[in-house]
């Protein structure tokens, strides 16, 4: 008997042994991984007050902005930040900063401090002084309402105060203009200047029992000086600059009104503050103060601790949606703070990924005071403009992470006022039909001023822009409707389809139909042209050949039946007019090339590698991958940081150890003066730098997952090392969940089952 048990015992153990990597492969007998509990690990939590603004933890609702911290003082204070606050000069403003003052102060008696941004619910806490005379404080923006909240706790009854606290207090002049400010480069004979005068914010009064203020725009610089020096008079469209009003107000329980800038709320155990923000355009003070009143007065209705608990349901809702949570063995490992990255900037993003527009790249809506403009928290660097190759790269990776909403703004912007004022522009300018995406553009649609260039069109030599930066930089159209083909595929959304997709996809292939003529082969002759900003001297770029090929396989793929029969037939015509992917042969190497003819290098882009990213023609799968790996490792610039992407290039190609050394090294690169550890920069834009953070998600994305058509490949350049925990999204509404360990996939769970075919491991 006790022989045959343990040749009975043997055989379940055997049987155990070939059972168990099957269970684990499909997700069974394991507990379920929750990822808001693991979110807590990467909650960023500070021992001590802030010396600054430099000192800040971000937090959001997608539209408003926070910077908090607390002073040594013992003083709250935060900025306040909107998607759609345009002054005067089409310069994004901070609404301003308020500061909450306690009597008697928390920290007086003691030193114990604590502030924490608890990511599951975008929150920052702030714990303060200790036994009686411990006060707990919170600060958030309602995820589905534009107003923030400040609630105080005590063990014994404290005082608060909330002050506004402005800057632009009189007209004054900038002292420095920026590359995309309005009047750049705005000089003419007898160097006569033309200043920017920035207007000064409007403080409320009369209030009885709250406090406000506001900025009104009296007037309009950009958009009628655009038309008029570009000769687009003719393109009528609303101006939306003048009379755009933002600003807010602030009540609180038991308010008592100490002045128009002061409200407290007397000595209590618990006090509760909101800030109600608005921006309203075109609108009169009036109009925009008694649309406040409304708005107070329909969200009060709704108890706050119901607002509250919907609050945190879409925060939970978020970070349910998807993640990437590679283990770590102590807070300082390469992994550790590469995970805490991800998860930071995916934060940023959708604290201001649901606006009116679309994220800006150079510091998003998230500044600080330039230490050379003190006090100046609307300062950024290369100012107030949107430069499609920085702008598109904070969205690049929202398609994986499930973060369909936050696309929005891009696709409301580009799609609407550009795109209308592309295609007039095109036929003003050409005399032909399509539209053509300049690289620089005005939130309305206008190209920089200075890009453009001053001279009078009668006097000029050439009809586009005088910049050689960008005269011929127009391939953003091609990678935007790339970009929404990643989203189709992954959504299958008819609408997204038929209203946006199709018809900006006729007239950015309509636009390169009709412009350029073809050679004896019928094959497309782009010239004049350039490669993005690096070469100047083109014919037949790469991103332009790359991003053609690639539209039009995928839409005659994904939508050739839901067109007409002429538009099927330019989609075909545009991809029979390309040639092949430029290449050339260094030391007797054949390699991918950044045109088909190219001189006059200025900047530092690689664009060859477009072929490997965004347009995925030379890529895991598919055929040519020698020869992006060949132009990666001869490459002329390389680096790690802003928007450089040598790291999504590395993962494109496999080249896994490549791909790991520079996307650690980049997580490990956030501002120095900044306290907060995803506050990168300046770099090449301004802090914090969004590109540098949107090139680390989609590159730490590419090296777990990448699609091609209905193929899934997955960690197809994933270091053995790193264990991971994933949820993330592929074409055709799949959603795929599983888990690696010691190498090995040992979790998978695919939704819906039918796609598991698809997918092939890449080891």
């Amino acid at each position: 008997m006790k022989n045959k048990c343990g040749l009975l015992s043997l055989i379940i153990g055997i049987i155990g042994c070939l059972v168990l990597p099957l269970v684990l492969l499909t997700g069974c007998g394991r507990q379920a991984y929750d990822p808001i509990a693991a979110l807590e690990k990467y909650n960023v939590v500070w021992d001590s007050p802030s010396k600054d603004a430099w000192g800040t933890m971000p937090a959001g609702n997608g539209d408003l902005s926070l910077n908090v911290w607390m002073e040594e003082s013992g003083d709250l204070l935060f900025y306040i930040g909107k998607t759609d606050s345009w002054d005067d000069n089409c310069r994004l403003l901070k609404l301003g900063r308020v500061r909450m003052r306690l009597n008697p102060n928390p920290l007086l008696k003691s030193k114990a401090f604590k502030q924490t941004l608890k990511l599951s619910e975008a929150a920052v806490e702030i714990r303060c002084g200790q036994g009686q005379e411990q006060v707990d404080l919170k600060v958030w923006a309602d995820a589905n309402h534009p107003v923030i909240h400040v609630a105080v706790k005590s063990k014994k009854p404290v005082e608060a105060t909330a002050s506004i606290e402005l800057w632009r207090t009189e007209p004054y002049e900038l002292p420095t203009i920026e590359v995309s400010d309005v009047h750049f480069d705005h000089y003419v004979p007898g160097n006569k200047h033309f200043p920017t005068i920035v207007e000064p914010d409007t403080v409320l009064t009369g209030l009885k029992d709250r406090i406000g203020w506001y900025h009104h725009n009296r007037k309009s610089v950009g958009p009628a000086l655009a038309a008029k020096l570009q000769d687009m008079e003719g393109f009528k469209q609303e101006d939306p600059i003048l009379h755009r009003t933002f600003g807010a107000v602030i009540t609180a329980e038991r308010a008592e009104k100490i002045d128009d800038l002061n409200l407290r709320s007397p000595a209590a155990t618990s006090h509760l503050f909101s800030i109600y923000v608005l921006t309203k355009h075109p609108s009169s003070p009036e109009e925009w103060l008694k649309a406040v009143e409304g708005l107070i007065a329909a969200t009060e209705k709704i108890p706050c601790k119901t607002r509250l608990q919907a609050h945190r349901q879409w925060w939970e809702q978020f970070w349910r949606r998807s993640w990437i949570d590679i283990h770590s063995t102590s807070p300082n490992d390469d992994t550790y703070i590469l995970s805490r990255a991800y998860v930071l900037q995916r934060f940023i993003n959708a604290c201001a990924g649901r606006g009116q527009y679309p994220i800006k790249f150079n510091g998003s809506i998230f500044t600080v005071p330039n230490p050379g403009s003190p006090g100046d928290a609307d300062y950024r660097r290369w100012g107030p403009g949107y430069w499609w190759q920085n702008t598109r790269l904070p969205y690049i990776s929202m398609c994986t992470s499930g973060d369909f909403d936050l696309l929005e703004p891009l696709y409301r912007m580009y799609c609407g006022d550009v795109l209308e004022m592309a295609k007039y522009r095109t036929r003003h300018y050409f005399g032909h039909e399509g539209a053509y995406f300049n690289e620089c553009v005005y939130f309305w649609g206008a190209a920089f001023n200075e890009s453009y260039g001053w001279t009078p069109r009668e006097k000029r030599t050439c009809v586009e822009n005088e910049s050689r930066w960008h005269r011929w930089e127009w391939q953003g159209g091609i990678e935007l409707l790339y970009m929404m083909l990643d989203h189709y595929e992954h959504t299958l959304d008819e609408k997204l389809l038929k209203e946006r997709l199709l018809p900006l996809a006729h007239e950015v292939l309509t636009f390169y139909d009709q412009h350029y003529r073809v050679d004896e082969r019928g094959k497309i002759i782009m010239e004049p042209a350039q490669a993005l900003e690096t070469w100047w001297d083109c014919r037949n770029p790469m991103p332009e050949i790359a991003g053609i090929l690639a539209v039009t396989e995928r839409l005659l793929e994904l939508a050739g039946d839901k067109v007409s029969a002429e538009e099927k037939a330019l989609w075909q015509r545009m991809h029979d007019k390309m040639p092949e992917l430029p290449t050339r042969v260094v030391d007797g190497v054949r390699m991918l090339a950044p045109a088909e003819h190219f001189a006059d290098k200025h900047n530092i882009e690689n664009p060859e590698l477009y072929a490997v990213f965004p347009y995925r023609r030379i890529a895991i799968g598919r055929r040519g991958i020698e020869l992006g790996i060949e132009a990666l490792n001869r490459r002329e610039d390389r680096g790690n940081f802003g928007w450089r992407q040598d790291d999504i290039f590395m993962a494109y190609l496999g080249l896994t150890e490549q791909a790991r050394e520079y996307v650690v090294g980049r997580a490990r690169k956030w501002h120095e003066g900044s306290r907060f550890p995803a506050f990168w920069g300046p770099n090449y834009d301004w802090i914090p730098d969004q590109d540098h953070g949107g090139v680390l998600l989609k590159a730490v994305q590419a090296m777990l997952i990448q699609t091609d058509g209905r193929t899934i490949f997955l960690l197809p350049a994933w270091p053995r090392d790193w264990e991971v925990d994933f949820k993330v999204h592929a074409p055709y509404r799949t959603v795929i969940e599983g888990q690696v360990r010691k190498g090995q996939l040992t979790k998978l769970k695919v939704t819906p089952s039918s796609r598991k075919k698809n997918i092939e491991i890449i080891k």
